[in-house]
């Protein structure tokens, strides 16, 4: 197991902030402030930065990961990989995968453990998968094509979900290591999804930390949810709830010091909002694990 780098904390970079990240001067060349970002590490979407055929986008989406990736760290977060999906990842889009890590040359890679199509027809959804044996043997080999074919390893998700599948024979954490053991990957443990699956199905959110193998652990997301009564949804709206960030410092304490990215996704605010919901993950790691975070 190699060890775990130090990437700091960050937001997820989103469609709206693309033109602060574009101003004159943000590069800092003319020493304004607009140059610095104010974070640490910045996330984005994979697939936002595929370019036609597999290729280096050109236009606005390759000057901001140029830029964005000039000053900080980057971690590509991917959608579509759907390792739990029974159809192996597409040729295609491990191509098209290698070429925008090869170009950017990312701290982190990461996807989730989901599913999202069978024979071709595609859910654009993250579906959970039931926690048994033969869902971790068709994550494990897909994990493995996608780790083959970038020449490195990648983080999984764990994802939200609202219903429970047939046929589970063990809790989500025990499955989420099991699929990372056996494929020789890492963790990216959400925990505003840890604290909306615990609503939903009924279990201890420190349970789940409990049943983590912490040195597999390299990322964290943060992010907000809705609480509807019966259950909660996860629609990243809003700031993170007092209950993921309790959660967190448990994360903290028994993990240690793990990069952070604050996701917003909707009704998304000006950058600095997003800047200092990063800083109090920075200041909360800080306070737990000591000296600089």
């Amino acid at each position: 197991m190699s060890v775990r780098p130090s990437l700091g904390h960050g937001v997820g970079l989103r469609l709206t902030h693309y033109d602060r990240i574009l101003a004159p001067g943000a590069d800092g060349s003319d020493g304004s402030l607009a140059g610095d970002l104010g974070v640490e590490l910045v996330e984005v979407v994979t697939e936002n930065f595929f370019g036609p055929g597999g290729t280096v986008p050109g236009g606005r989406p390759r000057a901001v990961l140029e830029r964005v990736r000039a000053q900080v760290p980057v971690a590509l977060h991917g959608v579509s990989l759907g390792v739990g999906s029974v159809d192996p990842p597409p040729e295609e889009y491990l191509r098209a995968l290698r070429t925008v890590v090869d170009w950017i040359e990312p701290a982190i890679v990461s996807d989730h453990l989901c599913w999202g199509s069978v024979g071709g027809h595609y859910a654009h959804d993250l579906l959970p998968l039931p926690y048994r044996e033969d869902a971790i043997a068709v994550a494990v080999d897909n994990v493995g094509r996608a780790q083959d074919a970038l020449g490195r390893r990648i983080l999984l998700e764990n994802v939200s979900s609202y219903a429970a599948i047939g046929g589970g024979t063990m809790p989500e954490w025990e499955f989420l290591m099991e699929v990372a053991r056996r494929a020789d990957c890492l963790v990216l443990l959400d925990i505003n999804n840890i604290v909306v699956n615990a609503k939903n199905h009924g279990f201890d959110a420190l349970d789940y930390l409990a049943g983590v193998d912490g040195d597999r652990v390299w990322q964290f997301h943060l992010a907000g949810h809705t609480d509807r009564g019966a259950y909660k949804f996860d629609d990243h709206v809003g700031p993170v709830p007092d209950e993921v960030w309790s959660l967190y410092e448990a994360a903290v304490a028994r993990f240690g010091e793990v990069a952070s990215i604050v996701e917003w996704d909707q009704e998304v605010p000006p950058w600095e909002v997003l800047r200092a919901q990063a800083e109090r993950a920075r200041d909360l790691a800080a306070a737990l694990v000591g000296g600089e975070a």
